[in-house]
Formats: C-alpha cells, sequence, structure tokens
C-alpha cells in the first residue's frame, strides 16, 4: 500500500530531525548492508538505542532490512527522499525565479527614468 505524500513528508521529516538518525542514514549511504553491529561501532549510544532509531528510520520507509543467513543487513532506501523532492521540493525551486521576475517588472525604469517601485510607493 503507497501512502499519501503528506504522510510520508511527516515520516521522512520526523526521521531526519535527529542527528543520531541521519548519521545512520549516512553510514548506510557509505556501505550499504550493514549490521546492527557494524552500525554501532563508533556511536555515543548503546545498541537498543540504535534499534529504535532504525525502526523509526524503517517505519519512514528510509532504511530496509534483508537477511543474509543469520545476519540482518540495513539498506539505505532513497525512494521516500526522492517523491518528497519531486512531489513537493521541486514545485518551489521555480518560485524564486518567478519572484525574481515579477520584482524586475516592478522595479524596471519608465520611460522617465522613474522606477515603477519608486511610483508606486511614493506619496
Amino acid at each position: 500500500m503507497r501512502l499519501p505524500i503528506s504522510k510520508v513528508m511527516n515520516l521522512v521529516f520526523k526521521a531526519l530531525a535527529d542527528p543520531s538518525r541521519r548519521e545512520l542514514l549516512d553510514r548506510l549511504y557509505a556501505t550499504d548492508g550493514l549490521t546492527l553491529r557494524k552500525l554501532c561501532i563508533g556511536l555515543a549510544m548503546t545498541r537498543q538505542a540504535v534499534t529504535k532509531h532504525l525502526l523509526l528510520l524503517e517505519d519512514a520507509g528510509l532504511v530496509t532490512t534483508t537477511w543474509q543467513g543469520r545476519e540482518k543487513l540495513h539498506r539505505l532506501n532513497p525512494a521516500p527522499l526522492k517523491q518528497i523532492s519531486a512531489r513537493w521540493i521541486n514545485k518551489y525551486e521555480l518560485q524564486p525565479t518567478i519572484a525574481r521576475a515579477r520584482l524586475d517588472a516592478t522595479t524596471a525604469p519608465d520611460a522617465d527614468g522613474e522606477s515603477r517601485w519608486t511610483n508606486l510607493h511614493s506619496t
């Protein structure tokens, strides 16, 4: 079942809000398919804390797990980030361009050399 984009965004942003979870994602980006033991190396938190963070990342769809023999491997899944980017963030990329064009149109000089901004805001 595919979640609505608003639900995906809530889960992903909640997951990304914590620096420890971002660190786990960075580690999985650098080396995909790590066990819990390898993910815990060098972290200043308990194994149980890492497990809780991983569960939240899994709920957000940012981490998937697979079994290889007796080892549970954690893998980065960038799909939710791509979904948010494609459906939500990209629409705001055009906004600065549109806003700049509007600003240029209002501040361009008139035939008499005065800017429209000055003409609009003079009393």
